[in-house]
């Protein structure tokens, strides 16, 4: 086993591609994603599994289409499986997910926006 921690800040510096998100650890079944963020996603939802969202630096609001969260950094929020939402971010926001292995960002659709999956960095 390597006893070495994962530095956020460095795994932030190895990728510039917005809504794409990047596997940095596994936790049993359980992934951690770093992503960078800026304007309108898409309106998705994940049929079988919450989402969690950290905020790690910058500013990020959350769409429902009875509401909005705002994030700041250092805040967190899960979505509940199966309801719809839309991330935005006005400036660049660098987020964390935490979600099972093989969830893939645009849920149940594939377009344009779709990333791709289980890219570790």
């Amino acid at each position: 086993m390597e006893y070495t921690p994962i530095n956020l800040q460095e795994k932030l510096t190895k990728f510039t591609e917005l809504w794409s998100p990047k596997v940095i650890a596994e936790m049993n079944d359980y992934q951690f994603k770093l992503v960078k963020v800026q304007g309108d996603f898409v309106w998705h939802k994940h049929e079988g599994t919450d989402e969690v969202f950290m905020v790690i630096e910058g500013n990020l609001t959350i769409e429902f289409r009875d509401g909005e969260v705002k994030l700041n950094q250092g805040e967190i929020f899960v979505i509940p499986r199966n309801v719809e939402h839309k991330p935005y971010a006005e400036s660049e926001c660098k987020i964390m997910l935490v979600e099972p292995k093989g969830v893939v960002n645009t849920g149940e659709k594939r377009i344009e926006q779709t990333a791709e999956n289980d890219v570790w960095i």
